[in-house]
């Protein structure tokens, strides 16, 4: 268990400090090429404990897979991330680091909706509290930035989406979750890539360059950008916080459980705003502390409940186990006696043929 909370502790650094890296680092590069390089560094650095994991299951990539990929792909990287980084580089890192860590609350409510899963009351209310958080910390009445907000908000919503299509490619392709996570994101990255291709036709890069919030997708690079002084940021971004932080988190879930792995993002909003205060002295304004204070509180709320439902389903599981092995003791008791039975039966026919034989063989005798 120690070892299982060093990892979640090692992920929940690395996830915090996601945002202020990407922050810095949007200085120097396009956010599409950023997203590009990173998720593409991740995927490769776990490639490797992808394929030990498919070659000791004796799995293989078929077509289907290849297909389940593309979507996660495309849902997670192109979609998920990029709407993310954006709304790190139209609004504050803070704010994006805390709206996105809501995420687990729309995979309940996408689980809900796509595998049926029961959406128990502490979860009910985990979704309740943490969708107020979130009102008092984007604060409706008096939008100062609602673009970073609004982008952050749909980047947590199609991740939770993201959560339960790769949970349901486990369930009927049966890879694990560093596997799909390794194909996620080198297909994703496959998918910018086509996107950034598109970009440098002379017709499209013309439209978008008539719209300032479009021109950063115009002639989008590749490389770019990378040189002696950034090419630390961004093997941190793509190993440190993209791969080791993506690996340690699903490591632990494997050791432990989904609510202990979630733990994560229930600290992330807390010490997220704090690191982005220390380092790119961003303000944090008292509703976005209040708000923080409500997420965290739904977010313990939905942590208790799954512990409390894992407890349960554990002793449902032992009291099962318990009936099987009685029944089987029982069974094995009974036939333990039918085949004293029966060897005893056998024994007392045996004993008459013989008792039968030797009279037989006296009356032979006799005569």
């Amino acid at each position: 268990m120690r070892k299982t909370f060093l990892l979640i502790l090692l992920s929940t650094f690395l996830f915090s400090s996601m945002e202020i890296m990407l922050k810095l680092a949007g200085s120097s590069f396009n956010a599409i090429q950023l997203n590009f390089l990173r998720f593409l560094i991740g995927g490769i650095f776990l490639l490797p404990l992808a394929i030990h994991s498919i070659i000791k299951k004796k799995l293989k990539i078929d077509r289907r897979a290849i297909g389940s990929f593309a979507l996660t792909g495309l849902i997670c990287v192109l979609i998920s991330m990029t709407l993310f980084q954006l709304a790190v580089m139209y609004g504050k890192a803070s704010i994006a680091a805390v709206v996105f860590s809501s995420n687990p609350v729309f995979a309940l409510l996408f689980s809900y909706l796509i595998l049926h899963e029961t959406l128990s009351r502490p979860n009910l209310i985990s979704v309740v509290i943490s969708v107020l958080g979130l009102l008092i910390i984007m604060n409706p009445f008096h939008l100062t930035n609602p673009l970073g907000m609004i982008l952050a908000l749909l980047s947590a919503v199609t991740f939770g989406f993201y959560s339960i299509i790769s949970r349901k490619v486990s369930q009927t392709e049966h890879f694990d979750g560093v596997t799909i996570t390794s194909f996620t994101f080198i297909f994703g990255s496959l998918e910018l890539a086509v996107l950034m291709a598109l970009s440098h036709l002379p017709m499209v890069a013309e439209v978008l360059n008539q719209n300032p919030l479009t021109a950063n997708f115009a002639m989008i690079p590749y490389f770019a950008g990378i040189n002696l002084n950034t090419i630390a940021m961004i093997l941190y971004l793509g190993i440190g916080v993209t791969g080791i932080g993506f690996a340690t988190y699903f490591i632990a879930m494997e050791r432990s459980d989904v609510a202990t792995a979630s733990l994560v993002f229930f600290i992330k909003p807390v010490l997220a705003p704090i690191m982005a205060l220390i380092i790119l002295h961003e303000a944090i304004l008292l509703n976005t502390w209040i708000g923080i204070g409500v997420i965290v509180v739904g977010s313990v709320v939905s942590f208790v409940g799954q512990r409390a439902v894992t407890a349960e389903n554990t002793m449902v599981h032992e009291d099962y186990l318990e009936t099987i092995e009685d029944e089987g003791e029982r069974a094995d008791q009974a036939i333990a006696t039918e085949v004293a039975d029966v060897k005893s039966e056998l024994d007392r026919k045996e004993a008459a043929v013989k008792n039968k034989s030797l009279s037989k063989s006296i009356n032979e005798i006799d005569d």
